[in-house]
């Protein structure tokens, strides 16, 4: 179980934060599964500070689209928003500097492998810009999220929506064939079991990927065979 102070200084170093209050930043990688299962209080766990980092992420990525897109309408600047802030895309954000590593689990959740749910880590991160905002304010809490959330928009878009693009790009160009994802593969433990999946452009494999939902599997091998199409083009 990963909650030792060392493991704790491990990740303010790796988001460039120190804490002035530790305990913050433990009750906010602390999952509500530990808590019960060592009868502690209620509130020892991360679910309120996720409902106040919720509420700071909203503002300032509401903040962050008002300025980036000056002629955007309101009705885009929220999908844009909601796109932004959903569930895999904090899910992708937090993984990408190993958040899932600090999650403090009950021994039920971690046997079932809750450090693979996108609900999990996703709710951990806004937890932590909870902490991040009780602790050091407001400024510090939007630095966090420009530097962990807002960054590289356009390859997290470009990711996120990447069956909807490969599909633009297939109907695009007259001749193509007929997209189709199919399972090549299962690995690892039901609890923590990793699917494999191939993207076919007729009969041409164009990408492939692996996740622990095949939705995800299939998201990843659109995103290469994206990648694959493009450099084909000459458009990398």
């Amino acid at each position: 179980m990963i909650e030792k102070q060392a493991d704790m200084e491990r990740l303010q170093r790796t988001i460039g934060y120190s804490f002035r209050d530790p305990s913050l930043l433990r009750k906010a990688m602390t999952h509500s599964s530990y808590v019960n299962e060592h009868q502690l209080d209620k509130t020892d766990c991360n679910e309120r500070l996720e409902f106040l980092g919720d509420a700071v992420l909203e503002i300032i990525s509401s903040e962050f689209l008002y300025f980036s897109f000056p002629q955007e309408p309101e009705g885009k600047l929220t999908r844009l928003r909601a796109s932004m802030v959903c569930e895999p895309t904090l899910d992708y954000c937090a993984r990408a500097f190993g958040l899932e590593d600090y999650l403090i689990l009950g021994r039920g959740e971690e046997s079932t492998g809750g450090r693979n749910r996108a609900s999990l880590v996703s709710d951990a991160l806004e937890a932590l810009i909870g902490a991040i905002y009780l602790d050091g304010g407001f400024a510090n809490a939007k630095e966090f999220i420009h530097r962990f959330v807002l960054n590289d928009l356009e390859h997290k878009k470009l990711f996120f929506d990447s069956k909807t693009i490969l599909q633009e790009m297939v109907q695009k160009e007259e001749g193509n064939g007929r997209l189709n994802y199919q399972l090549i593969g299962e690995s690892g433990p039901d609890h923590a079991k990793v699917f494999h999946v191939r993207v076919l452009l007729g009969s041409r494999e164009v990408g492939a990927g692996s996740g622990h939902t095949k939705k995800a599997a299939e998201q990843q091998a659109a995103y290469q065979a994206i990648l694959q199409l493009k450099k084909e083009q000459g458009l990398e």
